[in-house]
């Protein structure tokens, strides 16, 4: 019997559900079985909020020590969550086809963003999303109160239901791979709040050492998305910003009539978490024809948005 791989997920529903699904595509392509083997890693069992415990890593470093000890052959993250350096021993084998990278919200009665009742308490565990919506409420004579919170998404959502909270801001990816975006009062246009560099994106990570294994898990990788996702987290790593910090970015990669990727536009945010200060830019050029050249644009960004005042917007700098 051929021997099964094993893959590490985090516990919680939604990573066991895009686990599961990046699972059985690789048992299509592998012809072997997959095994899912559960990790508690230290962002699960910590009750603080991202911003007290740094953020950057806590949902993956148990992950990676699975990788790099051998206890599992492969891992699948939630791009948004990794760091921005790479451990030079493991490999992002794939970034298969991203998921809608917006952020949505789920109200009371139903209500859109717009409408929602003065003063409206808006849940959210993100520096970024409050940093964005405050700065929207007060651009449009909205009054909210953004409240911090943690927890999986049937705790977020029951914030809603029980009445304590008016609303919550979720990623649209996470509702969508556990079928509940039926619940999504309005998908957030990225021209509202841009999303989390890396937001709904799936990291696909093995030792480096493991040739046959890499083979393998590239051809779930999608180009595109790769592409997108180098240039999001390059300007997060020239801000030295962790994955707490107020930065939203989006890359878009368009392509001619036959299919041909020919330009790119990368849009940036820092925002101070009342939405008082925003920093907010963009470029727009063709598409580098390297990994280097994709890197580059996003650091082009960053110096832009530092020159106008972004560092002093971030509260959580990388150590």
């Amino acid at each position: 019997m051929t021997n099964a791989l094993r893959l590490g997920t985090r516990r919680s529903k939604l990573a066991m559900a895009q686990s599961g699904q990046i699972a059985e595509a690789v048992r299509r392509i592998t012809g072997r079985p997959v095994e899912l083997v559960e990790i508690t890693t230290y962002g699960d069992t910590s009750r603080e909020h991202l911003a007290q415990i740094g953020g950057t890593g806590v949902f993956v470093t148990a992950l990676r020590d699975a990788l790099v000890s051998g206890d599992v052959d492969f891992a699948v993250h939630s791009l948004k969550d990794l760091p921005t350096t790479q451990p030079d021993e493991l490999v992002l084998a794939a970034i298969p086809v991203r998921e809608d990278p917006r952020d949505v919200l789920i109200a009371r009665d139903g209500l859109p963003f717009e409408r929602l009742p003065d003063g409206a308490r808006v849940g959210t565990g993100s520096p970024r999303r409050m940093a964005q919506l405050n700065a929207y409420a007060r651009n449009h004579g909205l009054r909210i109160e953004t409240v911090p919170i943690r927890g999986n998404i049937d705790t977020r959502i029951g914030f809603v239901r029980s009445g304590e909270l008016d609303a919550v801001v979720l990623a649209a990816a996470g509702l969508s791979r556990i079928g509940r975006t039926a619940e999504v009062t309005e998908f957030l246009p990225v021209d509202i709040i841009l999303p989390a560099p890396g937001q709904g994106a799936l990291a696909v990570e093995c030792a480096a050492s493991n040739t046959a294994l890499i083979a393998s898990l590239a051809e779930l990788d999608d180009p595109y998305t790769r592409a997108a996702v180098t240039a999001e987290r390059s300007l997060l790593a020239a801000l030295e910003a962790g994955c707490s910090a107020p930065v939203g970015a989006l890359a878009d990669v368009l392509a001619d009539g036959q299919s041909a990727v020919t330009e790119m536009r990368l849009r940036g945010v820092v925002g101070s978490p009342d939405g008082s200060s925003l920093v907010q830019l963009s470029t727009t050029g063709p598409v580098p024809a390297s990994h280097e050249g994709i890197e580059a644009l996003g650091r082009e960004l960053a110096s832009e948005m530092l020159a106008k005042g972004a560092a002093g917007l971030m509260g959580e700098r990388a150590r």
